[in-house]
């Protein structure tokens, strides 16, 4: 019997919602500027409740990245994790991930973002991850979420799948928003916005 964690990712981990800076990093500034003005009408229908986060998602997807080989897209998204996400990341985020090793506890992040681009990372930790993750046809990203977006109930459906919170002593969570308060009560130590003024 031990002790787990689980981390949101984005805005939790990072200060940054890293679906903008991965395309930043593939595609240029200058692409995503343009591309986030051709995607407007989407997201404002997003933040009217009229479009779904996955639905949103996919718009975003699709746009920068629908028809990319799959071989190409791994390939930056590994380069993303090595050379631009450690910049990103909150030190104090990296410090509570620490003391939990530290202590001998499991740590997993649980985020909507693909599994692309923060698996590499997590990896470098020694850290699980649990994460959307995109649909690929004939060697090719789609641009669509092969099943759920991993964000709210979700993300607690995939935590059940794959851990018998039984068989732990402590369970703690971190998260910032709202998709992550299904996550947040799993835990006996639940924290909200953890990192905000600490770095």
């Amino acid at each position: 019997m031990t002790g787990i964690a689980f981390f949101d990712f984005d805005g939790t981990i990072t200060y940054r919602d890293t679906l903008w800076e991965i395309i930043r990093f593939q595609k240029g500034s200058a692409a995503l500027y343009t591309g986030m003005a051709s995607l407007l009408p989407g997201l404002v229908r997003f933040k009217l409740g009229r479009q779904t986060a996955q639905e949103s998602k996919e718009q975003v997807l699709r746009y920068f990245f629908g028809g990319m080989p799959e071989e190409q897209f791994t390939e930056n998204c590994q380069r993303f994790c090595r050379e631009r996400l450690p910049a990103l990341v909150r030190e104090a985020a990296l410090t509570a991930i620490r003391k939990h090793q530290q202590q001998g506890r499991q740590v997993v992040v649980v985020t909507a973002s693909a599994r692309d681009w923060v698996a590499p990372w997590c990896d470098t930790l020694g850290i699980g991850c649990i994460a959307s993750q995109l649909e690929i046809a004939d060697g090719r990203i789609t641009g669509r979420i092969s099943g759920v977006n991993c964000n709210g109930q979700e993300k607690v459906v995939r935590i059940r799948q794959q851990f018998n919170l039984y068989d732990y002593t402590d369970i703690y969570a971190y998260g910032d928003t709202n998709g992550d308060r299904p996550m947040l009560a799993l835990a006996q130590y639940p924290v909200y916005k953890p990192f905000r003024n600490k770095g």
